[in-house]
């Protein structure tokens, strides 16, 4: 049966959930993905923008943390209550799902990494690779069902140990640094006019996103905090702290390396830049450090994601089934078909061409969603005035303008995206409605109003043009 949550995650726990959640697959390979596309100014650019957007965003998370409390699900209940149902079923099965794609994004690039040195395991998408990875996957499921608080503390360890090589990987790359060869790179090894430099930059807009994902980290295991104010603290510094660590990894390697000798490493591009440092045990301890990473990573996201579809289930989303919790207290149900969607996604990687690429793509895709929703919320807040009552007109105006920032970046990105992503993502949001249509059957509601049959409507007409896309090779996987 199900029981009342065990308000214990202090605000150093959830900080470390919001670092976990974020800190995975991606910033191991930020060198050689920003030296393809720009220089050291051009980075700065990037994360200029991505770091300011995604901190407005992360603003809002603390907001609505502490103006609607009774919210404690985090991502999909702002959406709901803001916008809908039907947009609040959006929210979470976008979440569910574009998580549950970024997990096989983290299988995909550990045996993509020993594929190096076992040749078996290829890009990370050959049949020797799945299978290891699934039983890694169901390993991890089995010690999650003993307990979510169990999980956390383990995700706290991993934390702290997958961040020490990136620490030592900053220290001894700012340590060789030559402002010569940083300043040689630093317009992208090139003449380029600022048109060119925003070329650079656009083409690393859905990078940065999929780095930055997991923000949310603490919000959606807010119903287990000690102190609801402690969540908008933990998102906040959490992001701060590995947006710093982010810009470092991107830009001290150009110090070390030409732009196109770093465009040329194979990932994970930080073993290549400390390889180049201190020879081969750089490479080595950094590719250790991936692994580390991106198995704790793997497993804050499992944890968020069938913490989303549990509650869901709360809001009638979702069938109840998935609200089903076992004698430790954890959502088993949602943690059962999270994993079998990781695990179908794994197997279909076999056959993409593309299995890394395309999955850390479409997660951003996925995932961009719900954090717009998010967004609109806060400013829907903030504009009709609402939790503001007692509140001095500054603040409002404030966070106004917060609100109104967070939507514009993920609303620009999710268009940076372009048409491909969104294709792909109806033809996962369509069927997936089905979830939507047996949890209002079962409670005895109207399925949709008039508008979110309209909305209906189009996702199912991406997906049939999506299909054909796919089925005529006008888009390729």
């Amino acid at each position: 049966m199900s029981t009342e949550p065990q308000q214990n995650l202090t605000r150093t726990t959830m900080m470390g959930m919001v670092v976990g959640s974020m800190v995975g697959a991606g910033i191991f390979s930020l060198p050689a993905t920003f030296a393809n596309a720009t220089g050291p100014f051009g980075a700065l650019i990037a994360w200029g923008i991505a770091g300011t957007g995604m901190l407005m965003l992360a603003f809002v998370f603390q907001t609505l943390a502490i103006r609607k409390p009774d919210l404690d699900a985090g991502i999909f209940t702002y959406a709901k209550d803001g916008f809908g149902d039907y947009i609040g079923f959006m929210a979470a099965f976008g979440f569910w799902a574009g998580s549950c794609l970024g997990n096989t994004t983290y299988f995909v690039l550990i045996k993509s990494t020993l594929g190096a040195a076992i040749p078996a395991f290829g890009e990370g998408n050959t049949i020797p690779a799945v299978a290891i990875s699934s039983i890694i996957l169901w390993s991890i499921h089995f010690m999650i069902l003993r307990g979510v608080k169990q999980a956390a503390a383990i995700n706290k360890i991993v934390t702290v140990a997958k961040i020490i090589p990136i620490i030592l990987f900053i220290i001894i790359v700012a340590v060789a640094f030559k402002k010569d060869l940083f300043i040689d790179n630093f317009w992208g090894g090139g003449d380029y006019d600022m048109n060119d430099v925003l070329g650079q930059v656009r083409r690393t807009m859905l990078v940065t996103v999929f780095v930055f994902i997991g923000v949310e980290g603490a919000s959606v295991f807010s119903r287990y905090a000690k102190n609801r104010a402690d969540v908008g603290w933990a998102t906040v510094m959490g992001f701060l702290g590995v947006l710093c660590l982010m810009i470092l990894v991107t830009l001290l390697p150009y110090g070390v390396m030409l732009r196109p000798e770093i465009a040329e490493l194979r990932q994970p591009s930080m073993a290549g830049v400390l390889q180049a440092v201190v020879g081969t045990w750089g490479a080595v301890f950094v590719s250790a450090g991936l692994i580390v990473s991106v198995l704790g990573a793997y497993l804050a996201w499992t944890l968020l994601c069938a913490e989303a579809l549990f509650t869901a289930s709360k809001y009638d989303l979702v069938p109840k089934a998935f609200g089903y919790e076992n004698q430790n207290g954890v959502p088993s149900t949602a943690l059962w078909l999270t994993n079998s969607l990781v695990q179908l996604f794994l197997i279909l990687t076999i056959f993409a061409q593309y299995a890394f690429d395309l999955t850390l793509e479409l997660t951003s895709s996925m995932t961009l969603i719900p954090y717009l929703l998010v967004a609109g919320y806060g400013l829907k807040l903030a504009f009709t005035g609402e939790t503001y009552e007692s509140d001095a007109p500054g603040v409002r105006r404030r966070e106004w303008v917060i609100g109104m920032l967070a939507t514009l970046y993920t609303f620009f990105m999710i268009l940076a995206g372009g048409l491909e992503y969104a294709l792909l993502s109806c033809i996962l949001f369509a069927p997936g409605t089905l979830l939507f249509v047996l949890a209002r059957r079962g409670v005895k509601q109207r399925i949709f109003t008039g508008k979110e049959t309209l909305l209906f409507s189009l996702i199912l007409l991406g997906a049939i043009v999506g299909i054909y896309a796919l089925i005529t090779g006008a888009i390729v996987l």
